[in-house]
């Protein structure tokens, strides 16, 4: 399999979908710092809360307009929305104007506009994508994505303090070449006979939208896999969460290792931040020779494998004091990440039906959201509970994911020996489903 062989679409959208977080990257860490400078602290966070809303509402929509309208009109609606809110945001960011307000309810238009897209941008790759390639998509766009966020995080860190009106107009113009490609060179994708049919009022607008996303939630085997997507998530961000305040607190100075006279010596917060970094890096150089190691492997041994070795790591690195192991640590659980990442969004795109996808790509993305709140509850956790149990909770969070994972497997497995025998049932369902 190779990038060239894609469909046009796929391979737009994964060069486009990188550009898209490196810009918004660049951007995103920098606005909590720049609420706290003109608001506070207190009213920052309460300011952040809002946007995490407005990301929830705008990808629940988009997903279910997606599904009436098609993916290329919600794309194009997004990523306009996107170009005209960061042209505010750096308008109102120059020295003549200087309004904060503005820039804060830019970046919430942004915010909106840009996870409006989202569920339609995740159901075209399944749709064009075939059950062969997908390992193979997901994996490059997995690889491209941390390359992006690498760079963006660096090059936005660098340009804040002295650049900030050109730095949210360099947005707003790379923006504005993904929206230009998007209308030149993507085409719509949706199956057809898919789109729901169009309600005449707002109150049937609403029905609808309430018994479309009741039935992406009776789902059961949708249901198992964003459980386990939910908790591998929770047990990644406890880097930024749990381990971030316990290894900044407990690591004291030590010596990594000596070049002659000179000393490589770390605190906690040094080690946290070449952690990071090895596990980007490590994503950017393993990706595509995991892929190509591994393209041969069934999904069953790579997904049990790759969650003990990622749920192993992450238990390590909250008990352990020692910068070696937490960096050891650090590459077992990255391994284990590119074992369990691809093969997750396969499954994901093996489930969801025509008809709502991106219904299910919308409320799939909600497993963000709900790791961060399962995240601080770990870090509020940790104030009263060891180290070894929270250690014990991220196992048993492991535990969960594979019971997930083999309930959706076992699933797949009766729907395919049911399709071999009757050739009409979808694959990656069971029969009576």
């Amino acid at each position: 399999m190779k990038f060239r062989s894609l469909h046009p679409n796929l391979r737009i959208r994964i060069v486009v979908g990188s550009v898209q977080r490196f810009l918004h990257v660049m951007v995103m860490p920098l606005m909590t710092v720049f609420l706290a400078e003109r608001f506070g602290v207190a009213v920052a966070g309460a300011m952040v809360l809002v946007i995490a809303v407005c990301e929830v509402s705008g990808s629940l929509l988009g997903g279910y307009l997606a599904d009436i309208h098609g993916r290329r009109p919600l794309l194009l609606a997004g990523e306009a929305g996107v170009v005209a809110a960061y042209l505010a945001m750096a308008a109102a960011a120059t020295p003549w104007w200087e309004n904060a307000g503005v820039v804060y309810a830019g970046f919430l238009a942004a915010s909106l506009a840009s996870n409006l897209a989202v569920p339609a941008n995740d159901a075209m790759i399944v749709d064009v994508s075939t059950p062969e390639s997908r390992q193979f998509v997901y994996t490059i766009n997995y690889w491209s994505i941390n390359l992006a966020l690498a760079c963006g995080v660096l090059i936005g860190g660098f340009l804040y303090r002295g650049y900030f009106p050109q730095l949210l107009a360099a947005v707003a113009a790379g923006s504005l070449v993904v929206f230009l490609v998007t209308l030149a060179k993507i085409s719509e994708t949706a199956p057809e006979g898919t789109a729901a049919e169009k309600s005449e009022s707002a109150r049937a607008y609403v029905r609808s939208f309430a018994s479309g996303y009741r039935a992406v939630l009776a789902d059961r085997l949708f249901s198992a896999l964003l459980i386990a997507a939910t908790l591998r998530m929770a047990i990644e961000v406890q880097i930024n969460y749990y381990i971030n305040v316990r290894v900044s607190e407990t690591f004291g100075q030590q010596r990594l290792f000596g070049l002659g006279s000179w000393d490589a010596t770390v605190d906690g917060v040094e080690i946290l931040g070449i952690l990071r970094a090895e596990n980007t890096i490590m994503v950017v150089l393993l990706a595509l020779v995991v892929h190509r190691l591994l393209r041969r492997v069934s999904d069953r041994p790579r997904l049990y494998a790759g969650v003990i070795l990622f749920t192993g790591g992450y238990m390590v690195m909250a008990v352990s004091g020692n910068g070696w192991v937490l960096l050891a640590a650090m590459l077992v659980l990255t391994v284990g990440e590119l074992l369990n990442v691809p093969v997750q969004q396969t499954m994901l795109a093996d489930l969801v039906p025509e008809r709502s996808r991106t219904k299910y790509m919308a409320v799939f993305n909600l497993n963000v959201r709900l790791a961060l709140l399962i995240a601080s509850l770990c870090m509020t956790l940790g104030a009263v509970v060891s180290r070894w149990g929270i250690a014990a909770l991220y196992a048993v969070f492991g535990a969960v994911i594979v019971l997930k994972y083999r309930t959706i497997l076992v699933a797949r497995d009766r729907g395919r020996a049911a399709a071999d025998a009757e050739g009409s049932v979808p694959v990656g369902r069971p029969a009576q489903d």
